[in-house]
């Protein structure tokens, strides 16, 4: 039997394919011109033995011309270009040159998306192995998804497996060659794959990859849909696409955009896998790349920034509150003076308005979070951490790529739960959504903020805050280390990070981000959590105890001391809350927190948590608001908080909202992202206990210490 295989030989000028090829073969060689042009044609013929099967294969090399891209700059570029978009062959062979990986990785990373098969050789081996350059050739294999194998035409090496590996992926069905791109395109070009598996569209390239040529604006690919009935539908949806990529790349050049990508893919994969004996810093970026991924001071550096925006966000968020806590109780006040003392006033202004408006007074920290979050994301620095904490993330089970989702999940679990979809490998991704419920997103915010308020002086709020996220984030890893080792078992996924280039933060891209946070949580407040709030009320207001309540009137007008009055009219308030359909609720689910140090308020609070967790606060002002205890001076929740409220149930009280299960629409996320409602069962289960008994633990050690 006799296979004819064709081989296109790519690579950059001077990697050495040429000494490669005459290793390779012995065989003729032929010398033309390609077609129209004076650019040199060499074609090598040998046979290669498959000594498993037994078959002889004639393989007849194309050495293209050398070229740094196919972006046509050159008459050699656009040689090669034709070449691989329009000629026949079977599999395309990069050679790259061992002592220069990354540049050479850019020209892969553009092969890589042709959706050929590929085989990438790291030619001049000997040469890098002199230069102290060492190689993980089989992680690289792994992240770029096809063979990739070292040789050296000097010293013969890897000659004989590249033989047989031409062979090996000539004969899989499909090339298996993979690029990542940043999570604004990954989203875009998921969105596109699952628009053309909805609509049945046959193509004759996989789906990727025709998403990928649509954004990149390839022209013979839009000729190709252009006249299929799915053009109309489709276009919107790239248009849309390119605006959400803009936004993010602060340009609105495609063709800059992708070349940034492939730069930031092959820097990202040079650094997961080649180390250096000795690495000189030969620009500004990688000195400042050295200092901030240095194994010894890049994390210090991370939790100094995290620090300093915890420290601005308690400090410079607290300016504002106070101002729109007045500017709601005025409302509320006002709303009493319009609708009177009776049940529609209530239900305005100790309801809906306090409801809604202790929310919002926590914005202006929310802002600050997602502001420097947003800062750190924009610059380029996120993925410098995620890259820095890679082999820490492994002793957890967990690797580099987790650290994107993990770190958005403390602005919001619900965009969290989405970023996880980078993750390729199922049990990487599974692990990662079990623990971004442990990274306190913005709106658990409110309930810190109001905690240490009550319990710490200002100065030293934001020490506080910083250590409440940085636990909350050192027990979602414990956990992912426990789930690894009795749950999640499986391989890992090989890990690449891309590296953007430093860039100054974009004030457009910036914005996006802080006013859609801003907008989403301001939509929730005037929706869904006015709606909490409402039940809340009617809950906490409800059934009504006419006995009981003339019974108390009539206490209150036989008494003359002012005193005994406040007192008898706060027992009223307090038993009317307790007959009500929430006291009902508190006290039926009292008994699983009394361990913990908490009343049925408590409980209470944390249960309508589940919903939201910005309605814990609203719901704790409802329940507090009454305290007799505290006069008119000293009004307002945070008062209320640290009066009715012990020390060490307060500290229960934080690690039970730190760790339990998120709110009701991120939960509904999750069951989307995990692939089943079984594992919201299992996410509830898991953080139940695990909250109840933290805050278990945390409770009596306290109490033991204060």
């Amino acid at each position: 039997m006799n296979n004819n295989i064709t081989v296109a030989l790519a690579g950059q000028p001077n990697v050495g394919k040429s000494s490669l090829i005459n290793v390779i073969s012995n065989a003729k060689l032929k010398v033309g011109n390609f077609s129209g042009v004076t650019v040199d044609k060499s074609e090598i013929n040998f046979k290669i033995c498959d000594d498993i099967g037994c078959i002889d294969y004639d393989i007849t090399v194309v050495d293209l011309p050398g070229a740094y891209s196919l972006n046509e700059y050159t008459i050699e570029e656009k040689v090669t270009k034709s070449f691989l978009l329009n000629d026949d062959y079977d599999l395309i062979i990069n050679v790259l040159d061992s002592t220069n990986l990354q540049r050479n990785l850019l020209f892969t990373t553009q092969l890589l998306e042709m959706g050929q098969k590929v085989i990438v050789v790291l030619n001049m081996n000997d040469e890098a192995t002199k230069e102290g350059i060492i190689i993980d050739e089989k992680q690289l294999s792994n992240i770029l998804g096809v063979p990739c194998i070292k040789t050296s035409a000097s010293t013969k090496e890897g000659i004989e497996e590249l033989k047989k590996s031409i062979v090996e992926v000539y004969n899989k069905k499909e090339s298996t060659a993979k690029i990542v791109y940043s999570d604004p395109i990954e989203e875009e070009i998921n969105k596109l794959k699952r628009f053309f598996k909805d609509r049945g569209f046959k193509s004759k390239i996989p789906y990727r990859q025709l998403a990928v040529q649509l954004l990149q604006d390839d022209k013979d690919t839009y000729k190709l849909i252009h006249d299929e009935p799915i053009a109309v539908e489709l276009i919107p949806l790239i248009r849309r696409a390119k605006e959400h990529i803009y936004i993010h790349s602060n340009s609105k050049n495609l063709k800059e955009i992708f070349e940034d990508e492939h730069f930031a893919f092959a820097k990202g994969a040079k650094m997961e896998v080649i180390s250096t004996k000795n690495m000189r810093a030969k620009n500004l970026t990688q000195k400042i790349d050295n200092l901030l991924i240095n194994k010894f001071v890049g994390i210090p550096i991370f939790l100094f920034f995290m620090w300093t925006l915890f420290q601005l966000t308690f400090e410079i968020g607290a300016i504002p509150m106070e101002y729109i806590d007045k500017f709601f109780t005025y409302l509320g006040d006002e709303a009493k003076i319009i609708f009177g003392d009776g049940g529609f006033g209530s239900l305005v202004s100790d309801g809906m308005i306090a409801g809604v408006g202790s929310v919002i007074m926590f914005l202006p920290n929310i802002l600050i979070l997602f502001l420097g979050i947003a800062l750190l994301e924009t610059t380029g620095y996120m993925s410098r951490v995620a890259f820095l904490l890679d082999g820490f993330f492994h002793k957890f089970g967990l690797h580099g790529k987790s650290f994107i989702p993990l770190v958005t999940g403390f602005g919001c679990s619900v965009p969290a739960y989405m970023a996880a979809r980078t993750l390729k490998n199922h049990k990487d991704r599974l692990l990662t959504l079990f623990i971004i419920g442990f990274m306190s997103c913005g709106a658990r915010l409110p309930i810190y903020v109001l905690f240490t308020g009550a319990f710490f002086p200002q100065e030293d709020a934001g020490n506080i805050l910083f250590l409440i996220y940085i636990s909350g984030a050192l027990l979602g890893l414990i956990s992912a280390k426990v789930l690894n080792i009795f749950v999640f078992k499986g391989g890992d996924e090989p890990f690449v990070m891309e590296m953007p280039k430093y860039r100054l933060p974009s004030f457009k891209l910036i914005w996006h981000t802080v006013y859609s946070q801003a907008k989403s949580y301001l939509k929730k407040a005037g929706t869904f959590i006015l709606g909490a709030s409402i039940l809340i009320w009617f809950a906490s207001n409800y059934p009504k105890n006419e006995e009981l309540t003339k019974s108390y009137d009539v206490k209150i007008s036989q008494e003359s001391n002012e005193t005994i009055k406040k007192q008898l009219s706060y027992n009223l308030e307090l038993e009317l809350l307790e007959n009500s359909y929430l006291g009902k609720i508190g006290h039926l689910s009292e008994p699983i927190f009394t361990p913990l140090g908490m009343d049925w308020k408590m409980a209470v609070a944390l249960e309508a948590g589940l919903a939201a967790k910005e309605v814990v606060v609203s719901t704790l002002g409802v329940l507090y608001a009454i305290g007799g205890d505290v006069d008119e001076e000293n009004g307002g929740l945070v008062a209320q908080i640290r009066a009715n409220i012990p020390f060490a149930s307060a500290v229960a009280f934080i690690v039970f909202v730190m760790i339990y299960l998120p709110c009701l629409a991120a939960s509904m996320v999750f069951v989307r992202e995990a692939g089943g409602w079984k594992y919201l069962g299992y996410l509830f289960v898991f953080t139940s206990l695990t909250a109840w008994t933290l805050s278990f633990i945390a409770y009596h050690i306290t109490l033991l210490i204060t």
